[in-house]
């Protein structure tokens, strides 16, 4: 959504290089831009974390009793009609081909050249094709924490689709259960959505990012200038070994908190690590109490 100075609504699905190149008047920039993401937790009366892990959270989506058909007509029609006219792609199949071999990568880092050679495209058209999604708003890169580190870290960013449902279809994931690695995948990706839209949604607009060392040790979110640390796991019972990557951080920065976001029962304190059951972390999130 674009508001003008005058105070004049563009509401569009698409990115903002298609508005302007369809004549949108954004008075020379002078315009405030707000972005619609899909649901979050508070948004949902009685939320079901299953049902968003497998159908997502576009709201007709969210709501189906089988999402399936709705998420292949999503796709196709964003293939079709979003990104052939946003790029001029003449390629479809490549595209294709490259949108479900990137799905991969969601979650992961992106690596243009292993990408490239699965696809059967150059390194260089394979980059253009990742900052399409991005432009169109479809993904988002999460780039490396690389603050003045003392061990030698990964720079590379990783990317995510910007809706979970969209993810697991790409990746023909099927049924989504409790326990099964997908279920983990989908649930950390879930966690990301919902501290980025919060990022915006609360004009707090915190840089997110991930921290990974040459040795693999890894915290998914780095929430402002290492004011919050934030791993995420899917056990019913964290136990000390998820607990390493968090206190390697918190060796090399001064971080005001440290949080294992996880399906425990009830939260607790590990040291200086807060364990937290994903609801009571979200509320916490959405109450303005993780990060100020």
């Amino acid at each position: 959504m674009i508001v003008n100075r005058n105070r004049q609504f563009i509401l569009s699905g698409s990115s903002l290089r298609k508005i302007l190149r369809s004549g949108g008047n954004l008075l020379g920039g002078r315009a405030a831009r707000y972005e619609i993401y899909p649901l979050v937790y508070k948004e949902i009366p009685d939320f079901d974390l299953l049902k968003a892990l497998n159908n997502g959270l576009l709201p007709r989506h969210y709501l189906a009793k089988r999402a399936d058909k709705l998420l292949s007509a999503y796709v196709g029609s964003y293939l079709r009609d979003e990104i052939m006219a946003e790029a001029k792609i003449r390629k479809i199949s490549s595209f294709s081909r490259f949108l479900e071999i990137a799905s991969f990568s969601n979650g992961e880092i992106v690596n243009y050249s292993n990408i490239a050679a699965d696809c059967g495209l150059s390194a260089p058209t394979v980059r253009e094709y990742f900052q399409i999604l991005e432009d169109t708003l479809i993904g988002r890169f999460l780039p490396s924490y690389q603050k003045k580190p003392k061990r030698r870290v990964i720079l590379s960013p990783k990317f995510y689709y910007f809706d979970v449902g969209i993810a697991n279809y790409l990746l023909k994931r099927g049924r989504i259960l409790t326990g099964s690695e997908s279920f983990g995948r989908a649930f950390e990706h879930f966690i990301y959505h919902e501290i980025y839209s919060h990022s915006h949604y609360s004009d707090l607009n915190y840089p997110i990012s991930y921290w990974r060392t040459a040795s693999q040790v890894e915290i998914d979110f780095i929430l402002g200038d290492h004011k919050v640390a934030i791993e995420v796991k899917a056990t019913g019972m964290a136990h000390q070994g998820h607990l390493r990557g968090l206190k390697s951080f918190a060796e090399e920065y001064n971080v005001k908190k440290l949080i294992l976001v996880s399906n425990d029962l009830s939260q607790r304190k590990v040291g200086n690590i807060t364990i937290m059951p994903w609801r009571f972390f979200l509320e916490q999130l959405w109450d303005g109490k993780v990060i100020d």
